[in-house]
């Protein structure tokens, strides 16, 4: 279960998160994070969020948007509100390191979901550009599906096609998320190895 002062650290993208308040210290309400982007970090795929708004909050560095089609640079103090289901990326396009505040409305399963990915990432159980494979993305697509949908194809088209990947991926093995990135007792405040990815 995630925690304040939890630190994920991805190892693909280089990006760090630190918790600052869960859903369990706000009933749900508010994810709060800390995130560092590093210098040149690579552009992520599109997506969009169903059900939440989000809030960066640009503390020290640049921070590269894409949203709705349309690219803009946020500067130190600036605050970005993105609606739901509004299709964005973001990557810090500088030379420079970028910190930003990040605040997700409701929590609901974002924390879960960030374990998951960076969890698979810091196990090597990714494809050489840092996503998970086709079997294991079809079940985390699923679900996950209220917190975090992907842009492209059409959602009722990913709805299709991971339906109906869903049985060959139990049974390879596969599992939409794993109780040792999710559900490890550790000392609050305190970060452990298997816990630490970089983005």
């Amino acid at each position: 279960m995630a925690h304040p002062n939890q630190i994920l650290h991805n190892a693909s993208t280089g990006q760090t998160i630190r918790f600052v308040r869960t859903g369990c210290e706000t009933n749900g309400q508010l994810l709060e994070m800390e995130a560092t982007f590093r210098a040149h970090s690579v552009e992520p795929v599109a997506h969009y969020h169903p059900h939440q708004t989000e809030a960066f909050t640009i503390l020290s560095g640049e921070l590269t948007v894409v949203m709705d089609g349309k690219m803009q640079t946020l500067k130190p103090g600036i605050t970005l509100h993105i609606p739901k289901n509004t299709v964005h990326s973001m990557w810090n396009d500088s030379d420079a390191e970028t910190v930003v505040n990040w605040q997700v409305r409701p929590a609901l399963d974002t924390a879960e979901f960030f374990e998951t990915v960076t969890g698979l990432v810091n196990d090597g159980k990714v494809t050489p550009k840092g996503m998970p494979p086709l079997l294991q993305t079809a079940l985390m697509a699923q679900r996950f599906a209220n917190v975090f949908r992907l842009a492209k194809p059409p959602h009722f088209i990913q709805k299709l096609v991971f339906g109906l990947l869903t049985p060959v991926a139990y049974a390879v093995g596969y599992r939409p998320t794993y109780q040792k990135y999710v559900d490890i007792s550790v000392e609050p405040n305190k970060p452990t190895a298997s816990r630490v990815a970089s983005n």
